[in-house]
């Protein structure tokens, strides 16, 4: 038995609290999992919490009150989340990508893990407005130099711009650079992402320089682990049909899947230490 099905009510509203601060949003599927209780306890929570102006409720979940939307986490703090999911859909996500190909990849740390299995992929050419993705490939090329007559590493195009708290490069000039090239495959970090609100992020520069990036690419792939999904940020920069792939990981429930296969061309769950399924 759960330590949580004993809580008090009050005590039980202060972790769902915490966790839709802490995630940047939540789903009623996770809490009620998370908290061994029923579905309508939840969402009297949720309403309790609303009512009070702590949270506010979205489509099957909730989100921190809107001007908590616009906080960015730091990219180390984004990176002690959920770790094992985001390797797993790296490796997944990583298996897109051909030698040879041009690939971008956007800021974020799913990206930066998606970055680290691309170092297996010969001759790409690498776009990035993420300063973490790009010190990948140059830290690789320094430390392990490919040998005579082996195949070339990764070519590292980095965008200028304004750096963000997640290390991101957004703005005018990343914008500019982005429009004038033409990409194969688009991995993409996301924020949050739902049928309601698409794809959206809580930093309104990073959403216009996601745009460019998105029509710049012949296939987006957007790497989003399982919290993802159901969260709101301040502002929407693409649809879900918008969206060619979405790699996620095992921890997303199966009405969730379903939810989100009627929207998109291909959902990949990668599970751990595997390729991932569709």
């Amino acid at each position: 038995m759960s330590d949580h099905q004993n809580l008090l009510a009050g005590q039980r509203r202060a972790l769902i609290l915490d966790e839709v601060r802490r995630r940047g949003g939540i789903r009623v599927s996770e809490l009620t999992r998370m908290l061994q209780v029923s579905d309508m306890t939840v969402r009297r929570d949720l309403d309790v919490l609303a009512r009070q102006g702590a949270l506010e409720k979205v489509h099957g979940g909730a989100v921190p009150v809107a001007e908590q939307r616009n906080h960015e986490p730091g990219f180390e703090a984004k990176s002690s989340l959920e770790p094992s999911a985001k390797s797993a859909i790296a490796r997944s996500a990583a298996a897109l990508a051909s030698p040879g190909s041009a690939v971008a990849l956007s800021g974020g740390t799913t990206t930066y893990a998606v970055a680290q299995e691309l170092l297996e992929v010969a001759g790409l050419t690498v776009v990035t407005n993420s300063v973490r993705v790009a010190d990948v490939f140059h830290t690789a090329r320094r430390t392990d130099p490919a040998p005579a007559g082996a195949p070339q590493p990764a070519t590292v195009v980095l965008t200028g711009g304004v750096r963000t708290p997640s290390d991101a490069l957004v703005g005018p000039v990343a914008d500019a650079a982005i429009a004038s090239l033409h990409f194969d495959v688009l991995f993409l970090g996301v924020h949050g992402i739902s049928v309601e609100a698409g794809l959206s992020t809580p930093n309104l520069a990073e959403a216009e320089t996601n745009r460019h990036f998105i029509r710049s690419a012949r296939r987006v792939v957007v790497v989003a682990d399982h919290t993802k999904w159901g969260t709101t940020g301040l502002s929407s920069f693409a649809t879900l049909d918008e969206v060619d792939t979405l790699v996620t990981d095992a921890g997303l429930p199966g009405p969730d899947r379903e939810e989100i296969a009627g929207h998109l061309a291909e959902l990949v769950i990668a599970g751990p230490g595997d390729g991932g399924g569709r």
